[in-house]
């Protein structure tokens, strides 16, 4: 049996329980993997705009389960609300043993401070129209559930899985400028408050990039999703790195780890 690991702190968000497109088995073989100090669940772990009282398998109950299981082993488990599950932000700053709810979380690491918080924050749409981005949602939910029955259909022809809702995204000019935004507005107010590391989830997308302004400069970083990404940000040894599930797969021997960018 491969030894867990045992990394200082570990980021995961947007995992959208409740809904088709999370991936819950491949995050419980990512939890079963691993026994941090902490682990932070930046946001958007329960979907509650999605939920539905017919949706829920027994894999989804089994992450939750395995959560639970770490936060009473010796791990604190840290919840920062996001807006998919923003219903728990009305027990923001409860606490259950060693576990924790919260809007937002700021640690010293090793001589720095960082800032962890979920996103949505900055997102105007969310705020202006909250109905149009619930909306968004269920479509988003659907779009998932027929991009899994194209790929069943791809993998039987022998033919490669292909995201859809990558594509949708890629396409629409403003998706990237929106990303863009979002970063320099996290980042510029991270390096006013004097945070050396912002960490963020919610934009479902998978960074880790140094930002300088004139007033200084900092480590943004985004611990992507389980939805398409099946992504996390792990912190060891004065570094942060992103592991993504599927490069896991590829490096059974190295005990299902693999980074890409590592940054002091």
């Amino acid at each position: 049996m491969t030894s867990k690991r045992k990394p200082e702190i570990v980021v995961i968000s947007d995992i959208h329980l409740g809904t088709f497109g999370a991936h819950a088995k491949e995050l419980l073989e990512y939890l079963e993997s691993i026994q941090p100090k902490k682990m932070v669940l930046n946001g958007d772990i329960i979907d509650i705009w999605q939920f539905r009282k017919s949706y829920f398998p027994k894999s989804h109950l089994e992450v939750i389960k395995k959560i639970i299981d770490l936060s009473t082993t010796g791990t604190e488990v840290i919840y920062i609300t996001g807006n998919h599950d923003e219903f728990l932000r009305k027990f923001s700053d409860t606490q259950l043993g060693d576990l924790t709810i919260t809007n937002k979380l700021v640690l010293e690491l090793d001589g720095k401070k960082a800032w962890f918080f979920h996103g949505d924050v900055f997102d105007v749409g969310i705020h202006k129209a909250k109905w149009i981005a619930k909306l968004g949602g269920w479509g988003y939910d659907v779009l998932i559930l027929i991009n899994r029955l194209l790929n069943q259909i791809l993998v039987k022809m022998g033919r490669n899985k292909y995201s859809l809702s990558k594509k949708i995204k890629n396409s629409v000019k403003n998706a990237g400028k929106f990303i863009s935004a979002f970063e320099k507005t996290v980042s510029d107010l991270a390096i006013e408050n004097g945070y050396k590391y912002v960490i963020c989830g919610h934009i479902h997308q998978p960074k880790m990039i140094r930002k300088t302004n004139k007033k200084g400069t900092c480590l943004y970083l985004n611990s992507g999703d389980w939805v398409e990404n099946l992504s996390a940000l792990e912190y060891e040894d004065k570094k942060w790195n992103i592991t993504y599930y599927h490069q896991l797969q590829k490096q059974p021997e190295k005990g299902l780890l693999a980074a890409i960018t590592v940054i002091k």
